[in-house]
């Protein structure tokens, strides 16, 4: 059934109103005033076909929660509960009364997720692009001047070793098969848990020859339970079981058959399509996720596109793609495009792109802005220190495209708060000097001055 809307307001003689308990020159205060939440119930309304069963949540709510959560790099259980303490979150997702229970189960926010898509969260980042737009944080002519960079959002797995890898598919084999009822003739449950230790011991010892030899047994245990359950698989009925069972089969297979050099590597069980990045970091050679477009504008960084970029594409490859995007979500077409070197041979021909480094065709303007294209990399810093860009915690290839776009979104929430903050500050300041220079012009009888002042 379609969301339910908020209740109208209406006095209530044992609860105060949030308004009379919070500050209204609070930035989340303003920032919920710029927001245009009747685009949400709008656009997410053709994802509830069905008109009988319990209303869905508020879309207000919804929305304000995943603003919040990506805004304050918290978890889904951690923003439910800080909700339910902090009046003025309230207030941002349109509560009129002070509520003292927690305004949702946080597994909502996954199912929301799922049923929203990548295309119901994009709306959520036009509309921060839109309130940056009322808020004056991003100027009329930044959107024509954007930077397109690339960065590696590492997925929530372990780091993928062979010993870990090969235990984990005959230990994922073995659960399977006591849930199947099979009944296999060893599942090596004592000698692979101690041989898969025994392997990190050799290699940290630096005893190659017989940690190869170690990974080689492990990997036969591995072998043996897989081809002990492709033997009896003709006793497991058709099913979802049976399904899970193909579709890890297949996994191991793939696992057992691939060589040290070869691309497209399995690198997680529960998570097939992480890639093997490498972005050419001292500290950290590979990182393995997926690669995502981040477009910012070049005066600002505010994100106006965001997007994953499953199967580690070559930068150049992607440039249209991300132009297209920001073209989308900003309703305006850019004229320029600052990108690094890994961007060339785009083949781009509707946008003016300037890639670092080069000086043929370039004027001391273009120059300027081009030397702006750094800043980008700050931006991406804050996306994954403040926010939470660092890890993506949902799964597969659609979790990746979610998470990502919600990561812009909370950087441009985080972005306009600053900018409400110090147009506040700055009122304040002048204030206080108004007052100081009224106080000194009354002490010396200059009561014209003071009249000219206070006008």
């Amino acid at each position: 059934m379609k969301p339910r809307k908020l209740p109208p307001e209406q006095d209530d003689l044992w609860r105060s109103r949030l308004v009379e308990m919070i500050d209204l020159r609070h930035e989340l205060v303003k920032l919920a005033a710029l927001i245009d939440w009747e685009v949400f119930e709008r656009e997410w309304a053709g994802l509830f076909p069905s008109h009988t069963g319990r209303p869905a949540t508020s879309t207000r709510l919804v929305a304000g929660l995943l603003y919040l959560q990506h805004a304050y790099g918290l978890s889904d259980e951690a923003v439910v509960a800080r909700w339910a303490e902090n009046p003025y979150w309230q207030h941002f997702c349109g509560e009129v009364f002070f509520q003292h229970r927690l305004p949702i189960d946080a597994s909502s926010m996954t199912r929301w997720r799922k049923r929203i898509g990548e295309e119901g969260v994009e709306w959520m980042l036009t509309e921060t692009i839109e309130a940056g737009k009322r808020a004056g944080t991003v100027k009329g002519n930044d959107l024509r001047r954007v930077t397109v960079d690339t960065t590696v959002m590492e997925k929530d797995i372990a780091h993928p070793t062979d010993a870990r890898l090969y235990e984990a598919a005959r230990r994922k084999l073995v659960g399977l098969e006591r849930e199947a009822g099979i009944g296999l003739r060893q599942n090596y449950n004592r000698l692979g848990s101690r041989l898969a230790r025994q392997v990190g011991r050799y290699a940290h010892a630096r005893q190659f020859k017989r940690m190869r030899k170690a990974l080689r047994r492990l990997k036969g245990y591995t072998g043996r339970v897989l081809r002990d359950i492709e033997r009896q698989l003709g006793k497991v009925a058709e099913g979802p079981l049976r399904q899970r069972l193909l579709e890890m089969i297949a996994l191991v297979n793939r696992l057992l058959a691939q060589k040290p050099k070869d691309k497209k590597k399995l690198y997680s069980l529960h998570e097939p399509a992480v890639d093997c990045i490498s972005k050419g970091k001292a500290h950290k050679r590979y990182e393995f996720g997926t690669k995502v477009s981040v477009a910012t504008t070049n005066r600002g960084g505010f994100v106006v596109g965001m997007r994953a970029l499953p199967g580690n594409p070559y930068d150049g490859h992607t440039l249209a793609e991300a132009l297209e995007q920001v073209e989308i979500l900003t309703d305006q077409k850019p004229e320029f495009a600052f990108v690094d070197r890994g961007y060339r041979g785009h083949g781009v021909r509707n946008v003016k792109v300037f890639i670092s480094g080069a000086k043929r065709g370039v004027t001391k303007a273009i120059a300027k802005l081009l030397r702006r294209r750094s800043a980008i990399e700050p931006m991406i810093g804050h996306m994954k220190t403040d926010g939470r860009l660092t890890r993506c915690p949902l799964k597969g290839t659609e979790g990746d495209a979610i998470f990502a776009v919600l990561c812009g979104c909370g950087h441009n929430i985080r972005m306009i708060l600053r900018h409400l903050r110090d147009i506040l500050r700055r009122v304040i300041s002048l204030i206080h000097q108004a007052c100081i220079i009224i106080a000194a012009e009354m002490a010396y009888g200059r009561r014209d001055q003071v009249e000219k002042i206070a006008a």
